[in-house]
């Protein structure tokens, strides 16, 4: 039976190659992007049931941008996948690039999930955070995004044992460098140059995120590590 997906970051990367994969098996998705002019667009290219144009930069807009979306009451996954990443030392990162992180990395994860438990509780779902390596371990000049992951992890165990007994199973998946658009960002930002070919696939990710989804009802894959095989 098809399944109801919500979907955030669906436009590049990791989160699009879990979209592709789960619209060609014909599940229902319901997209998340930052205006409605590119909600339209990724709800064209995936054959989406619905779409929300809401801007994570601002996780006080969500609640009013999700109430008005016309959501079905039962949602059977939450995935996020989005994210925004800027390196820096702590001595020379400015405020405005950790209250981004934080806010698109982790507090609207945290107010999704909150706006969307009702549907999921109904539907005993899951919620998906495809975090990071960096949400295990910081190094120098990761400081302001490993946080927001690092909080993303907290933020999983925690609703891990809290929704339990509603039926509800948390997943956090760590992928280590991934060969997507924000790793040719970081490459950028490191002054490195950038070779595809030696990062994990995203759609090596996506299959990680989708066995833990389709793991039978009596279990849970809460925490997924996925680092690049051997060359």
């Amino acid at each position: 039976m098809p399944q109801t997906h919500v979907i955030t970051g669906a436009g590049s990367g990791i989160g699009k190659a879990i979209a592709e994969r789960l619209s060609a098996r014909g599940d229902r998705l319901i997209l998340v992007a930052r205006d409605s002019g590119r909600a339209e667009e990724l709800a064209q290219e995936f054959g989406a049931e619905a779409s929300v144009a809401a801007d994570l930069r601002h996780p006080e807009s969500l609640a009013g941008a999700f109430g008005q979306a016309g959501l079905p009451a039962s949602i059977d996954s939450i995935v996020h996948a989005a994210g925004i990443v800027e390196l820096g030392p702590v001595a020379e990162l400015p405020a405005d690039a950790w209250t981004s992180q934080l806010a698109v990395n982790l507090v609207s994860a945290a107010e999704i999930t909150r706006l969307l438990l009702p549907a999921v509780r109904a539907a005993r779902g899951q919620v998906v955070f495809v975090n990071s390596g960096a949400g295990l371990t910081a190094h120098p000049e990761w400081s302001a995004y490993a946080a927001s992951k690092h909080g993303l992890k907290a933020l999983a165990d925690a609703l891990r044992g809290e929704e339990a007994p509603h039926g509800v199973r948390v997943t956090s998946v760590y992928p280590g460098r991934a060969a997507t658009p924000m790793q040719q960002k970081v490459h950028d930002q490191e002054g490195r140059d950038y070779d595809p070919s030696r990062f994990i696939d995203p759609e090596s990710v996506a299959t990680a995120v989708l066995t833990a989804l389709d793991l039978p009802r009596d279990a849970v894959m809460s925490d997924v590590t996925v680092r690049p095989g051997p060359r």
